[in-house]
């Protein structure tokens, strides 16, 4: 007799529960199929499809050419490698600044074409009414405040954000609206660790910090950079834990030698 374990799915009910007890969420970005069953085996809280598959997938040099419906293939192949993590996807530049029906049109596809757990955003007040709306059809949202990618061209830097008085204060005042709106979370990018942790203290909804320090509610990274993918980016925030394109490029270069060698294949690796 065969006994099937059952797989309890995250959901975002269970990342609240974490951050009520005090455990730690973890996150990590994710684009295809492979990596993501990777990441779900290994027990990863949060898959994020996020719009830095423009980056590291595509090769652009910022997150906002990538389109819907790219973001669409992504989340459809990480949700089908999925079977116990949280998968959320990003909503790319233009799809919910505007009009919020426009917003809530995108987001009810990316739901539906792709089988995606819910959406993140980047913005404050601004699209309090985007986050509205689409929470109010049953869509979990999660928001992203701080260093927003899909705004770089407004920034005009990278550099770490809310260091003076005023951003700081508006910060804390996009948190709390987020939160009201019926965000689930927030990520947290690029603020000072004081700041963060006092943002973290005072929602109810978990934060999710990326260069935000230590006391946020759980931490997210682009996969590649945590694995060591992309050779050369090295931030502050960034803790390799495998130097991946050295051991892939001396793998790749050991497999030249030997097909031109003729050594590979030998006579055990044929019919």
């Amino acid at each position: 007799m065969s006994v099937n374990k059952e797989i309890k799915r995250i959901t975002t009910h269970t990342i609240r529960t974490m951050k009520d007890s005090g455990e730690k969420i973890a996150v990590l970005t994710g684009y295809d199929y492979s990596m993501a069953k990777v990441l779900d085996d290994a027990g990863i809280d949060i898959i994020l499809v996020g719009d830095s598959a423009a980056n590291v997938m595509a090769g652009y040099e910022t997150t906002v050419p990538i389109t819907l419906e790219e973001m669409m293939i992504h989340a459809s192949a990480v949700v089908r490698a999925a079977k116990r993590a949280l998968v959320i996807v990003d909503l790319p530049f233009g799809t919910y600044q505007g009009d919020s029906s426009d917003a809530l049109k995108a987001a009810v596809r990316v739901m539906k074409e792709t089988g995606a757990h819910g959406l993140k955003v980047e913005g404050g007040i601004e699209i309090e009414e985007t986050v509205r709306r689409i929470v109010n059809a049953g869509i979990p949202v999660m928001g992203h405040l701080g260093l927003t990618p899909q705004s770089i061209y407004k920034f005009g830097t990278y550099t770490v954000r809310a260091k003076e008085e005023a951003e700081a204060n508006k910060l804390k005042t996009d948190a709390k609206c987020l939160e009201e709106a019926g965000c689930f979370a927030v990520v947290l990018e690029k603020i000072p660790a004081e700041l963060a942790a006092e943002v973290t203290g005072s929602l109810h909804i978990p934060t999710i910090g990326i260069g935000a320090g230590a006391k946020c509610d759980g931490q997210v990274l682009v996969v590649h950079d945590m694995l060591g993918l992309n050779k050369g980016f090295k931030p502050k925030f960034l803790r390799q834990y495998l130097n991946l394109y050295e051991e892939i490029n001396e793998a790749v270069g050991q497999y030249i030698r030997d097909v031109k060698a003729s050594e590979f294949p030998n006579e055990n690796e044929q019919y």
